[in-house]
């Protein structure tokens, strides 16, 4: 798959820590976990360009991103249970991927997969905070990519990623 949008990510497969000795690594899931992903969640179309392409590079680990789980398609299956648990299941009613769990049963981020757009918008799930007055779920006002790029220039820099 050719690269366009999760450049930085490409070009950063390991991020050596600047305190430690530790490698940060991203770890790929293959193309037709991918698709199975699809199939599962965006009625077999494809996902936005810039997901597929963070799937294809660092879909089973990624170091600016918190995985649960056994898998994809595990974090997935979790998030929505977490929907149901605090009874907002109504709230979500556009298909849409989860990419990050920040609190266990309580926040996650996602991507709507109905935008049109190669890059989408990134919103956070706060199933905490929700108040009917406040939009939710809410934009952190960053595309995807942007998401990444920030997070992998902090831990360049030294700083969490998170």
């Amino acid at each position: 798959m050719e690269v366009k949008y999760q450049i930085l990510l490409n070009n950063n497969p390991r991020i050596k820590s600047l305190e430690t000795d530790y490698i940060n690594k991203i770890e790929p899931i293959s193309i037709e976990e991918i698709m199975g992903l699809e199939n599962g969640f965006n009625n077999g179309q494809p996902f936005p360009r810039a997901l597929r392409e963070l799937l294809y590079l660092a879909g089973k680990t990624c170091y600016v991103l918190n995985y649960i789980g056994d898998s994809q398609m595990d974090m997935q299956i979790k998030a929505r249970s977490w929907l149901t648990l605090y009874n907002r299941s109504f709230s979500i009613n556009r298909p849409y991927f989860v990419i990050d769990v920040y609190a266990y049963k309580d926040n996650f981020l996602f991507v709507y997969l109905d935008e049109n757009v190669a890059d989408p918008i990134v919103y956070s799930a706060d199933l905490e905070m929700y108040n009917e007055d406040d939009p939710w779920p809410q934009s952190i006002g960053l595309k995807l990519t942007e998401l990444i790029n920030q997070g992998i220039e902090k831990l360049k820099s030294g700083y969490n990623p998170f």
